[in-house]
């Protein structure tokens, strides 16, 4: 019995030892010889990332806090962000009939000299006068609105240089479950609120509607999110975890929590391109009312054409009503490609190959794409 109590307090004695050893030593190591655990191959698991084998020598790893990411693209991001405001007449019981800023909606500035893009529905009222609304309060008043109505985008012309700028993404490398982050003038009173979540969902159809209005929209290839949106986010920037603006906000659900979506950058992307080539926004035009359809065993999925505009691109290469155009430049029309995306993406003057879908027979046309009347001027 005395024995195997000495074997035991021996075994406690040197057990506290070797951790007072390897405590003081480990410390004297850390101070003395940075770096010693790389030097001679021990791995450390705390934290630990694995280099991909694959990777150079010279390659860096970054390991990204998500918190401080946000915080970050906020701080960097928010100069660029502006309300979009109107005036509102009410009364005052002690001074009488007043005029108040009002604001409606979010924009950001993608062009230093005064360039700033929202949402088309914001600013849809051409008898209204508009106002730009800096993060450190300036007022600039909007000299000229340029709108896309069909995509839901507006430019918005302001006289001023050296603002803060967004930078805009690139929509098509978005993945779903990455982080988003929306930034706008929450229910026209709480500028430069901020709102986090993922991409819940892309390539989403929607019809939105105005509910002062009655007004509504069908919005095709919008991005899906859980973020945060209230009344006066539409217009403001949905951004990635980089601060690249990579949406536009536009609407979220009424009845429902955490859905909200956004227009594509990369289709504002080609309208500003188009906007800075001629000047003002133009857009390609075919001439169709069409209804997306799913097909069945007698008829194929596509695009049902329900009118058609006399003297339109449309009518002179052929198309009729009832018809269902079912490719444009052999790419499938869907609900993941819809017709209005399929035109949207290409430029005034393209010619493009229709397949159509006429009394059972497959029928392929071509047609040139034109300015849409009311902006051919």
């Amino acid at each position: 019995m005395q024995d195997k109590k000495f074997s035991l307090q021996n075994l406690v004695l040197i057990a506290g030892f070797t951790l007072f050893i390897g405590t003081v030593g480990g410390s004297f190591l850390a101070t003395s010889f940075p770096g010693w655990a790389s030097q001679i191959g021990l791995k450390i698991p705390f934290n630990q990332v694995t280099k991909p084998s694959d990777m150079s020598d010279n390659a860096k790893i970054v390991v990204v806090d998500e918190e401080n990411s946000v915080t970050k693209v906020v701080e960097d991001v928010s100069p660029a962000v502006v309300s979009v405001v109107t005036k509102e007449v009410g009364f005052d019981p002690e001074t009488g009939i007043v005029e108040e800023d009002q604001g409606i909606g979010t924009g950001f500035i993608i062009d230093k000299n005064g360039v700033v893009m929202t949402n088309a529905h914001v600013v849809s009222n051409e008898s209204t006068e508009y106002t730009v609304v800096t993060r450190d309060k300036k007022s600039y008043p909007v000299t000229r609105v340029d709108r896309d109505p069909v995509n839901d985008v507006a430019i918005l012309r302001i006289d001023a240089t050296d603002l803060p700028v967004a930078k805009l993404g690139d929509s098509t490398k978005l993945k779903v479950g990455q982080t988003v982050i929306a930034i706008g003038n929450a229910l026209g009173k709480f500028d430069n609120s901020v709102t986090k979540g993922v991409i819940s969902q892309i390539g989403r159809t929607v019809t939105a509607g105005n509910g002062l209005f009655g007004q509504s929209e069908t919005l095709e290839d919008v991005i899906q999110t859980d973020a945060a949106l209230n009344p006066g986010n539409s217009g403001g920037p949905l951004l990635n975890i980089e601060g690249e603006v990579i949406g536009i906000n536009v609407a979220t659900t009424v009845g429902a929590q955490n859905i909200g979506f956004a227009i594509p950058i990369n289709t504002a992307k080609t309208i500003y391109q188009g906007y800075q080539e001629y000047g003002r926004i133009l857009r390609p035009y075919l001439g169709v009312s069409h209804q997306l359809i799913q097909g069945n065993t007698k008829i194929p999925s596509g695009a049902l054409i329900r009118a058609v505009v006399p003297g339109s691109p449309a009518e002179k290469s052929g198309i009729r009503v009832r018809d269902i155009i079912t490719k444009v430049d052999g790419k499938t029309i869907s609900l993941d490609n819809p017709l209005s995306s399929a035109i949207a993406k290409k430029k005034i003057g393209d010619t493009i190959d229709i397949e159509i879908w006429r009394d059972t027979e497959s029928i392929k046309v071509k047609a040139t794409l034109e300015q849409t009347p009311e902006e051919n001027k």
